[in-house]
């Protein structure tokens, strides 16, 4: 490889200042690593002590003691940072040295290299913890004893298996509340914890003139990112029992608590999380679990256009672990030597179990081990996370003689073959979605079609029974405009060859449908939309089930139709038949959505925007595809619209406050870092739980900053003007543009004032408003109102405030005549006297209804506080004829009418309708309504 030899002169050069004689006696395995060149060129001494000690694969019995050497004189943070950099990479050195020189196995790097991890990071907590006891106060329960930060290792760490450049998941606990003590003021634990993680964060990721120790991910604690940094074990406690998702119990099959395994807290922390990890009962659902996180990697592996990734790929390094971890989680409970971190060590159980033949367990263990040599040969090149094979000749050489091959396509060929192996045995366990159809006799008819030079006598062979030639003849321009518009489109060979089997496929499925000549075109538009983007058509082509559903959807729904053109990835969620018409429990909305951002990286805010935009997408999707099917009624989408809504209001609260902290500091009124002091309310349709599929979020911004509060940052602002510009941060943050459309156009010209007022004012100012300023028809929005977002507190209060406001004592006859104005002023601005009936504002129609609703508030809630309960209009008419003001017969017929109006009004927007019908529709209900108007506001 004649590579290698250019290289090795590179390195003679390079290392010009290390004995030339030890230099050309290693050349060999200097050559293979960048990483090994730069380290020796800033520390030549390193090179002489390698060569009179060359590392062994026992070493890491001994990281602890040479560190703790070094960190003994250290007496300052700055120093810190120093010794751990320095020592990581000298430890890094040796690995590096000793894997090529292969006086380790690869069993013995993982083991090395998840040592000096747990050392490196042991060694940071227990001397920062020394500082911040010296500095805040020894924490403590209420019985006395003092308390330690806990830290969970998560994933490779904890099963013992890292890799040579590998990010970190953690998790930080404590055992008990408490205080501290001996500090200058008492600090909370929470508190105390909090900040020493903060540090200890800090200490291991930023990155200085000597690197970084390791790049930390927190993601995986409860709640995420909106989650508390640090958490007490009865905290954690309840958020399994209660939150914890399948996701989060595969995480948790490998967490092992950094340090002293015997330590009582230790124990008790494991015995506390077995239950939630491990069922004891033999649990097959397991199965789909992890088939969906598999589908879940396959498409991102998809989206990001990855290639050659030993990891991610079909047979790689995921799914042998998938593998192990379907037994560790089906049957984990009942064999307990299956609860174990170590992929390995599980594997040996599995075959005496006899849940895999031998040669099956071998072809894994052996392929594995092969695997995570070449993963961290990759990653020892340039100290760089990589699990992508190279695609340039010299790392190409390297790769392959490390993995002990003399050429990089005989390598290349054995790591195919290996893989395949994997997949074969993956396949066969967990199930595969990519079983490829051939076509059948009817597709090879409508292959016609397609011909280059199609006419109408090819259509009538295929379709002999069309009901006239009109039919024929716009059947036929609509497959030649198709051809011309695809035409104007660059589609490579593969491209070409891919919609060839495609679109007989198409046609045999859509031209005997009735309507076919309205889906078609929806069909064509989206296909010209993503026909450049072969990997979207193999998708259709590969999976019949998501080309089925596919025409369905669109079949359906052009506003469906509409959504799947503009946002073509959400083609992947139409391969899984039963997930696509599943929705999320309503209390799921904000977990599910931390797990799918989990994939982002923390400190990356564009990806995190699009991030957001590609879930609600998502979510939109699967619930439009169940409201088609007719599994869910107007009033379960507008709930699933609404709880969606608030999911995505809370991570752009927390993103928006992130930002914003770390810029300012947070506002020093607020007692711990828990708290935002901030309440957000949702008015009209969020309000109402009524939200459509194209709604605006009508938000107003609360809080309770007194006026003497300023920031605790380095660049002190007033606390009033940090929640301006925290406002202002989540409007943009919900109404920037990206390649998936805007979040919510967000709307704020409900709060006091209107456009002339602050965006963000105190819940006082906000009770004073309405009290005193606020006009009829601003208490008219205010009964649509409630709490989306917000600490229980500041929940309360204005819970209290919106109670208080709409129970006074109104003059009905005052009343009566400001919301028959408001009502009035609408209809002239917005109803066209076009011989149509618009539900949505004229007379008889569903505004009307609203109306009456809010109306029976102000002028009842006063005599009865209860008919304040409720922001939506059915359960205030329900409200009131408990209450005895309206008869059950008429609320119960109005509440029959308006969600009826609701249905059809739903029904339209599903098919990009206005909300106008003919005048000749809903003439009882239109009646009706104008009776009640009569009764209550005339």
């Amino acid at each position: 490889m004649s590579d290698s030899v250019s290289q090795k002169q590179n390195v003679i050069n390079k290392l010009d200042k290390c004995d030339a004689n030890l230099v050309n006696r290693h050349l060999d395995i200097l050559w293979q690593s960048d990483f090994l060149i730069e380290s020796f060129y800033r520390f030549p001494d390193w090179l002489i002590a390698i060569d009179t000690r060359p590392p062994q694969g026992l070493d890491y019995q001994y990281y602890t003691d040479w560190l703790n050497q070094r960190i003994a004189n250290v007496t300052s943070e700055e120093q810190l940072l120093s010794v751990l950099r320095q020592f990581r990479r000298k430890i890094l050195v040796m690995i590096c040295w000793s894997q090529i020189t292969q006086t380790s196995s690869t069993e013995q790097t993982l083991t090395q290299l998840s040592t000096l991890a747990e050392t490196l990071i042991l060694a940071a907590r227990d001397w920062l913890y020394q500082l911040s006891c010296q500095e805040w106060g020894t924490p403590y329960d209420h019985q006395g004893h003092p308390q330690p930060l806990i830290i969970l290792g998560m994933g490779k760490l904890g099963g013992g298996e890292l890799n040579f450049s590998s990010d970190i998941d953690l998790i930080f606990t404590y055992p008990q509340h408490g205080v501290t003590l001996g500090g200058r003021r008492e600090l909370d634990n929470a508190i105390f914890f909090t900040r020493l993680g903060q540090r200890l964060i800090k200490t291991l990721d930023q990155i200085t003139q000597d690197g970084f120790v390791y790049r930390v991910d927190m993601r995986l604690r409860p709640l995420g990112e909106g989650g508390p940094l640090v958490i007490s074990f009865s905290s954690m406690e309840d958020y399994y029992q209660e939150q914890g998702r399948d996701w989060e119990r595969y995480a948790m099959v490998k967490a092992k608590v950094l340090g002293d395994q015997h330590d009582p807290y230790v124990k008790e922390l494991y015995q506390m999380l077995k239950p939630f990890i491990y069922r004891r009962y033999i649990d097959f659902s397991v199965l789909q679990s992890l088939r969906n996180m598999k589908s879940m990697i396959e498409r991102e592996v998809r989206r990001r256009g990855l290639e050659n990734n030993i990891k991610l790929g079909a047979g790689g390094i995921r799914e042998v672990e998938f593998i192990v971890q379907v037994f560790q989680l089906i049957r984990g409970g009942r064999v307990v030597a299956l609860q174990t971190r170590s992929l390995l060590d599980a594997l040996k159980v599995i075959k005496q179990e006899n849940y895999l033949s031998k040669v099956e367990v071998t072809t894994l263990h052996d392929n594995y081990l092969f695997l995570r040599r070449c993963e961290n040969l990759l990653q020892a090149i340039n100290d760089e996370q990589t699990q992508t094979l190279p695609n340039d000749k010299l790392n190409q050489a390297r790769i392959a003689i490390g993995m002990g091959f003399t050429t990089w396509d005989d390598f290349y060929q054995t790591i195919q073959a290996r893989m395949l192996a994997n997949r074969i045995i993956f396949n066969n366990l967990i199930g595969s979605d990519e079983a490829e159809q051939s076509q059948d006799d009817r597709e090879e008819i409508f292959s016609e079609l397609w011909d280059i030079d199609l006419d109408i006598a090819d259509i009538k062979a295929v379709l002999p029974n069309l009901a006239n030639e009109e039919e024929y003849q716009t059947l036929y321009q609509q497959i030649i405009q198709f051809r011309k518009d695809i035409s104007k489109r660059t589609i490579g060979v593969r491209g070409r060859d891919i919609l060839d089997q495609l679109m007989p496929r198409v046609f045999a499925l859509v031209c005997q449908m009735p309507n076919r000549l309205t889906v078609l075109p929806r069909i064509f538009h989206l296909l010209v939309n993503i026909v450049s983007r072969t990997t979207y058509l193999e998708l259709l082509v590969e999976y019949s089930n998501a080309l089925q559903q596919l025409i369905r959807l669109c079949a359906a729904s052009p506003m469906i139709s509409d959504q799947l053109m503009r946002y073509p990835l959400l083609l992947d969620e139409l391969i899984d038949f039963n997930a696509l018409y599943q929705t999320v429990p309503f209390e799921a909305y904000k977990s599910e959505l931390y797990q799918y951002l989990l994939r982002v990286p923390t400190d990356d805010e564009e990806q995190q925007v699009e991030a957001l935009r590609q879930f609600k997408q998502m979510q939109l999707l699967h619930i439009a595809a169940a409201d088609v099917a007719q599994l869910l009624p107007t009033m379960k989408v507008s709930d699933h619209l609404t709880y969606l809504a608030e999911a995505m209001l809370d991570f752009v609260v927390q993103i928006a406050w992130n930002q914003l902290v770390k810029r300012y500091g947070r506002p020093d009124y607020l007692t711990d870092d828990t708290h935002k002091g901030l309440v957000v309310i949702g008015y009209g349709k969020l309000g109402g739980l009524e939200l459509g599929y194209g709604s605006d979020l009508d938000l107003v911004f609360l809080h309770d900053c007194p006026a003497s509060s300023v920031t605790t940052g380095d660049k002190v602002i007033d606390s009033r003007q940090f929640y301006l510009r925290l406002v202002q941060r989540i409007i943009y943050l919900f109404n920037i543009r990206t390649n998936s459309g805007i979040l919510y156009e967000v709307d704020v010209r409900l709060r006091p004032q209107g456009d002339a007022g602050l965006l963000a004012c105190t819940l006082d100012s906000f009770a004073d408003y309405q009290n005193n300023d606020a006009w009829t028809w601003e208490h008219q929005a205010l009964v649509r109102s409630r709490v989306v977002y917000g600490e229980p507190d500041l929940n309360a209060k204005f819970n209290q405030i919106r109670r208080q406001v709409l129970s006074k004592q109104r003059d009905p006859q005052q009343l009566k005549m400001a919301v028959r104005e408001m009502r009035e002023k609408m209809r002239a601005h917005l109803s066209q006297h076009d011989g149509l009936f618009n539900i949505k504002v004229d007379e008889g129609g569903i505004g009307d209804i609203e109306f009456i609703s809010q109306y029976l508030v102000l002028n009842y809630a006063f005599t009865y506080p209860e008919m304040t309960i409720w922001s939506d209009n059915v359960r205030i008419l329900a409200a009131a004829a408990q209450h005895q003001l309206m008869s059950s017969d008429e609320a119960n017929t109005l509440t029959e009418i308006y969600i009826k109006m609701r249905n059809e009004i739903h029904g339209l927007s599903l098919q990009l309708l206005s909300s106008k019908v003919a005048n000749t529709e809903f003439v009882f209900e239109r009646d009706y309504v104008k009776n009640s108007w009569q009764k209550w506001l005339i």
